[in-house]
């Protein structure tokens, strides 16, 4: 795979501390439990692709940017290959919150969990039925409605499950040129979540990816106030 380019807002990448299928960015000098996000890249993404996409600095950038704001950052390898494979991908990132939750470094209650791209379909869950701790879901440019003849278990639509969101805080940024039927599926999110906590944040003339792709003061601008709303929720 082509070398990725770095997220288009300025960070000290940090080295991670890689437990498979997991990498966790610490803050620095942690003495009282952290809060926690826990970053779901998206998909279908072949097995075979290398490197992973923990390993793109796009995503090593987020984790760093939480660690530096005194979060514990972290990202997953899941198993997001092929569209039907979205409940095995699913268990992956139920184990990544456990794995996440009972590290004594973190503060349980205070977890947020951050989705994008296809990786959105994957939100699912935890929308229909959020737990306690569950402090945010966040969703960048994501995946929020099956593609045309995606064989995706009905478990996962989140226009469906937002209806189940209650009081959950929803973290939506939403690209202005997005590939039509993902917009698509994202206005149908956003109707449906009619009675939600939803906020959204717009970055009008931005792409699918525009926080690697678009660099400019809009991106730089949509990736801050998303990392702002999101550590604000897990306080």
């Amino acid at each position: 795979m082509d070398a990725m380019p770095p997220l288009v807002l300025p960070v000290d990448l940090r080295d991670a501390e890689r437990r498979d299928p997991m990498d966790f960015y610490v803050p620095d000098d942690v003495t009282d439990p952290v809060p926690a996000i826990l970053v779901v890249h998206g998909g279908p993404l072949p097995a075979e692709v290398r490197p992973r996409p923990r390993d793109w600095p796009v995503f090593r950038s987020y984790g760093s940017l939480l660690a530096a704001r005194g979060a514990m950052g972290a990202t997953v390898d899941h198993g997001l290959y092929s569209p039907a494979d979205c409940p095995a991908a699913a268990a992956d990132i139920a184990a990544a919150v456990e794995t996440l939750r009972t590290d004594p470094r973190v503060d349980a209650d205070r977890v947020a969990l951050w989705f994008f791209s296809g990786g959105g379909l994957l939100s699912a869950p935890w929308l229909r039925e959020p737990p306690s701790w569950l402090r945010c879901v966040a969703l960048t440019y994501p995946l929020l409605a099956p593609r045309e003849g995606w064989p995706v278990d009905a478990s996962f639509r989140p226009v469906e499950a937002v209806a189940g969101a209650g009081d959950l805080p929803i973290v939506l940024t939403r690209a202005g040129l997005e590939k039509p039927d993902v917009a698509a599926g994202v206005e149908q999110f956003v109707t449906a979540a009619a009675k939600a906590r939803l906020q959204i944040i717009d970055v009008p003339l931005g792409r699918h990816g525009f926080d690697y792709l678009d660099d400019d003061d809009d991106s730089r601008a949509a990736i801050t106030r998303a990392l702002d709303l999101v550590l604000a929720e897990v306080g």
